[in-house]
């Protein structure tokens, strides 16, 4: 297992940016490392001009949707029948508002669609095309799900889909996610005001049923966010981050442990439990911050006022 850890003094505006934890092939670890630093920097900015922590997540959120290298927004990988389905969650540290948004075809960027069930609805969770025309009531566009599909994904799920009627083991619901998933994102933000917020995208996984919903966009298990304790974002094969509720799980840890020890401790117990795989961003109230993958590479970046630095792997940190 890989993690990293950093010490900072004083609290002071900070952004931790990730692009997913699974085994990125050697061609594209420059454009992943360029996408997350690239978020990075836009949501720090932002910070640094005085910002809330929510401003920063969702702006460097809404650039990795953006970019087509990232498994969220356009380029997400296909359902079984062809689609793309994404889902989101936004957190606010300060007052512990949330909102999600799950299985939406046609949006654009569903961070965003998050952040307006965050502050303008009652509830914090909307799926399909309830949460599609909850957004459209509120001026965000609605675009055909045909926008969000790259021919690379088709061809993709052509490739997965031949292998599945051939026979080849079936690894969907196994504790590790397929090798060549691109998986999710997510940004975690410390702001002036010394206020957390966590977000996560993701496009979910190659040739899913239609409907299914991973971690991401469940609060607790993809992300949280809580000014007492911590901000998390977190990447990897779902069920498994489900079923323990692994944001929560690690959160609740950092008052005690701080956030390097119970990063890493939330993937040694994704794997001894459950044999899962994935990676977690976690930033405490203070700034001190970890990051802790089990997966071959996890494209990451963090932003504060000593600089940005980025990469695919943590010994680079």
């Amino acid at each position: 297992m890989m993690t990293a850890a950093h010490h900072a003094g004083l609290a002071s505006p900070k952004l931790l940016v990730h692009g997913g934890a699974w085994d990125i092939p050697p061609d594209q670890l420059e454009a992943h490392t360029r996408g997350v630093a690239r978020a990075a920097e836009v949501g720090y900015f932002l910070l640094r001009e005085g910002a809330s922590s929510l401003d920063a997540v969702e702006a460097a959120v809404t650039l990795l949707e953006d970019d087509e290298i990232f498994d969220a927004g356009r380029g997400s990988v296909l359902t079984r029948d062809g689609r793309v389905q994404l889902d989101a969650l936004m957190m606010d540290g300060a007052t512990l508002r949330a909102g999600a948004v799950a299985c939406v075809e046609r949006l654009k960027n569903p961070i965003q669609a998050a952040r307006l069930v965050l502050e303008r609805s009652p509830h914090v969770y909307l799926a399909g095309a309830g949460a599609e025309e909850f957004v459209r009531e509120y001026g965000m566009g609605l675009i055909d799900n045909s926008e969000l599909v790259l021919d690379r994904e088709r061809l993709r799920l052509q490739v997965a889909q031949a292998r599945e009627q051939a026979g080849f083991p079936d690894r969907t619901f196994a504790g590790s996610q397929p090798p060549d998933s691109h998986d999710t994102v997510g940004a975690v933000a410390l702001d002036v005001n010394g206020n957390l917020a966590a977000a996560t995208s993701t496009g979910g996984t190659l040739n899913k049923a239609p409907g299914r919903v991973g971690d991401s966009s469940l609060i607790g298990c993809g992300g949280y966010a809580d000014n007492r304790s911590a901000a998390a974002s977190l990447t990897g094969w779902g069920e498994p981050i489900m079923k323990l509720v692994l944001a929560k799980w690690a959160v609740d840890r950092v008052p005690k442990l701080g956030p390097e020890q119970a990063a890493e401790d939330a993937i040694a117990y994704l794997y001894a439990r459950l044999q899962g795989h994935g990676g977690i961003i976690l930033l405490g109230p203070d700034g001190r911050f970890g990051i802790a993958h089990n997966t071959p590479r996890m494209a990451w970046a963090v932003c504060e006022r000593k600089g940005l630095r980025a990469g695919t792997h943590l010994t680079e940190l």
